[in-house]
């Protein structure tokens, strides 16, 4: 088995720095494009979708953006929407990003958001905030 062979299947050291990379790229611009409604769509632009994390597959074709609306709510309404959109956001993201090929979008709910909530949420509940003041003020 040569360095070729091994090279192709590189399963177990997870995304390759081009990966990683363009990921970045692509989340960055897709943030920025959400941000400033270069969709032209009210409803859509109504909504504050935070992109937490994009991961591209190994050949570059597809990109998954993990994805939450502002509070967590209308999640469904923000697939489905971004989604409908799919073309043009990937229009949008091929023309700012020079990449040869823009992959293809998919979008996801970004669980990893609500688990930050609630820790918040735990966090702002009286008796821990209280705990953690009273310690701080020793």
């Amino acid at each position: 088995m040569g360095a070729m062979a091994k090279n192709r299947f590189h399963h177990g050291e997870g995304p390759s720095q081009r990966q990683l990379r363009v990921a970045e790229l692509i989340r960055r611009t897709l943030s920025d494009v959400l941000l400033q409604g270069d969709v032209h769509d009210p409803d859509l632009n109504r909504m504050s979708i935070t992109v937490g994390e994009v991961r591209v597959s190994p050949d570059l074709k597809i990109a998954t953006a993990y994805v939450l609306p502002l509070g967590g709510a209308h999640r469904d309404e923000a697939i489905k929407a971004l989604a409908s959109h799919k073309g043009e956001l990937r229009h949008l993201i091929g023309k700012a990003t020079n990449l040869k090929f823009t992959p293809d979008l998919r979008f996801v709910i970004d669980e990893t958001f609500d688990q930050m909530d609630e820790t918040r949420r735990l966090f702002s509940d009286e008796r821990v905030r209280h705990d953690v003041e009273h310690d701080e003020e020793e």
